[in-house]
């Protein structure tokens, strides 16, 4: 076993120690493939950090962009909707985003100065390498190829004058054996000719052996230095520059973690923050912030009175006692007109027709006795009379007092001390107003601070300026700052009385809340006592006066979507009636419809078919029934 592991070691040992100079020799070709090949992978891995590196730096760039969008504009809606946690939460997640796009730039920027253009520039000095080496190659085999061929040209030769020398020898030899038979002198003269270039061939080939050997020892020792020196050499620079190419791709495959390694700690800190910004999300107190922004600080309405309708039924009206009403509610509606409802509105919800109504038809039905004889015709009541009852009802007031605020609120009407918010809003106002005021005026003297030094300065140096140059510039924020005092005056004033009120009010509602749970009753105060008629918060309900002012003509379709009066019957017609006339509606007979205001006097009986179709019928038409429960179609 051990044997075993000993020999599989140094196997390994060998395999690991193995010289392309000793076992490569003969693979000059493939080895040159090889090694372009390992160029052309070098690129492409570098292409493929290169390809990373532009999807880091889009991807950082998008992330931006998400964070960039989804972060609050200045002076919008939506800068005041981080006052919440959960949406400052959602900031907080913004801004860590937005760092976590930062680090994958550093990733971008790593791998494209520690890996691409490192890899760029190894590539151009590899490819340079590489070719002095192969370069040296060539030239080796080419002078071994030179050696090889002049041997082979040597012994060509050598063979030649082999030969030759032969062919001399042979052609002598002849000569002398004719010689010995014929004894002719001629003969014996070609004889010594032919000994003679005998001879002279084989000395030429003697030379040429001696050449050959001489250049097969040569060659032989060019081989040798070749295939042990030369070749082993250049083969194992070329192995050591591909050992050291493939160190340089795992260098830089380890840079290649390493760099997104560096960034974790930063990740997860930003990954941190975010699970930080969700859990800093408070519930409870974003529902008290809900409080804090909407409170108005107004009491809750009381019980609404009950307004007894049966009584006019059953009333006479006589012609005096009418005339005197006329002439009262003359003088009311002096000082009690309300213009803020359109006029067309105004004459179709409130008028009545300007004609008396028509008689019956002289063949009444058998319910038609039941109502009796048809109202008399009385002259026509004024408008102000109509304003002046429509407005007596408490829950009316109430309504168009919370609209007409709120067209104050959206048209930016508002009074400069904010009276025309409810008390707790204009609390709020009035405090962030004397913080700003507070900050310009503490800026204003920092800058008196600044002018005042360098006025020392330049009395202490005259070469550096002119000190009487710094005077209108002093007294200009002086007065400034005078100016900004005397606003801050101001409005401390209005928060001091506000807070005093509110502290009032608290105060006498916990009184009054003890007093009627002592009795077991509920107060009877409505949220209309503590604001005028206009829509303004007022602390002192004596000062409760109707104003009216005139607004342009978009006011008008505001009041378009204000609630309908309710129903205080139902009432069937007798007679069909075709309402020609203008705030008449016709009617057919035995039509049921609901009936929302009385008879005034002057014979019109005001009713509703459904929620947009209203108006004034001849009271001796119909047959009443009065029912406190009824409800609108």
């Amino acid at each position: 076993m051990h044997s075993n592991r000993g020999l599989a070691r140094r196997n390994c040992l060998e395999t690991m120690n193995c010289s392309w100079g000793t076992e490569l020799w003969d693979q000059f070709d493939n080895l040159e493939k090889y090694t372009q090949w390992g160029i052309e992978f070098v690129e492409r891995y570098t292409k493929f950090v290169k390809e990373r590196s532009e999807i880091e730096l889009s991807y950082a760039k998008q992330i931006r962009n998400l964070s960039k969008k989804y972060q609050p504009k200045k002076n919008s809606r939506e800068e005041e909707e981080y006052k919440y946690t959960s949406c400052r939460a959602f900031l907080m997640t913004l801004n860590e985003l937005n760092d976590y796009a930062g680090q994958h730039e550093v990733i971008a920027e790593s791998l494209s100065s520690q890996i691409i253009s490192e890899l760029t520039r190894y590539i151009q000095e590899l490819k340079a390498e590489r070719k002095a080496h192969f370069h040296d190659g060539r030239r080796a085999q080419q002078h071994i190829e030179n050696s090889w061929k002049q041997l082979e040209s040597s012994k060509r030769r050598f063979e030649r004058d082999c030969k030759e020398a032969d062919r001399a020898q042979h052609y002598f030899d002849k000569m002398d054996a004719d010689i010995n038979v014929t004894k002719a002198d001629v003969e014996k003269r070609c004889s010594l000719k032919a000994k003679q270039q005998a001879q002279m061939r084989h000395q030429i080939a003697d030379d040429s052996k001696n050449e050959y050997l001489a250049y097969l020892q040569k060659f032989n020792k060019d081989q040798h230095e070749h295939y042990y020196t030369l070749i082993p050499h250049i083969f194992q620079r070329i192995q050591e520059m591909e050992e050291r190419r493939i160190e340089r791709i795992g260098e830089s495959m380890r840079c290649y973690a390493e760099v997104e390694r560096k960034v974790l700690p930063i990740v997860s800190k930003c990954l941190d923050g975010m699970t930080k910004a969700a859990e800093s999300i408070e519930p409870k107190m974003d529902t008290k912030q809900v409080v804090e922004t909407f409170k108005s600080g107004f009491e809750p309405p009381g019980d609404v009175e009950f307004e007894d309708y049966s009584v006019s039924m059953k009333r006479a009206v006589s012609e005096s006692s009418f005339l005197n009403a006329r002439g009262e509610s003359r003088r009311r509606s002096r000082s009690k007109l309300w213009p803020l409802i359109k006029r067309n509105k105004l004459m179709s919800l409130l008028a009545s027709p300007r004609q008396p109504p028509p008689p019956p038809p002289t063949s009444p039905s058998p319910e038609g006795l039941a109502n009796g004889p048809h109202s008399p015709q009385q002259p026509k009541e004024p408008l102000s009379q109509r304003l002046n009852d429509f407005m007596s009802s408490k829950h009316k007031m109430q309504c168009l007092r919370s609209l007409k605020r709120g067209l104050s609120l959206k048209l930016g009407t508002g009074q400069e001390d904010y009276s025309h918010l409810p008390p707790e809003q204009r609390r709020k106002k009035l405090q962030a107003k004397f913080n700003d005021i507070s900050k310009d005026i503490q800026k204003e003297m920092d800058q008196r601070d600044a002018l005042t030094k360098m006025k020392e300065v330049y009395i202490k140096n005259p070469h550096m300026g002119d000190p009487n140059s710094v005077d209108p510039r002093l007294e200009e924020v002086q007065q400034s700052i005078e100016k900004l005092q005397l606003e801050a005056h101001k409005y401390e004033g209005w928060l001091t009385d506000v807070e005093r009120k509110l502290l009032e009010k608290g105060s006498t509602q916990r009184r009054q809340s003890a007093h009627f749970d002592s009795q077991g009753n509920t107060p009877n105060s409505c949220a209309q006592n503590r604001e005028s008629p206009d829509g303004s918060y007022t602390e002192d309900p004596s000062t409760e006066t109707v104003q009216f002012k005139s607004r342009s003509t978009e006011f008008d379709d505001e009041f378009d979507d204000e609630d309908p009066l309710p129903t205080i019957g139902t009432c069937k017609a007798l007679y069909p009636f075709e309402g020609q006339n203008e705030g008449t509606i016709p009617m057919a007979e035995g039509e049921m419809l609901y009936v929302i205001e009385e008879d005034k006097g002057d014979g019109w009986t005001r009713v509703r078919r459904n929620e947009d179709e209203e108006g004034y019928v001849p009271t001796s038409y119909i047959k009443l029934c009065f029912d406190a429960n009824s409800k609108d179609p």
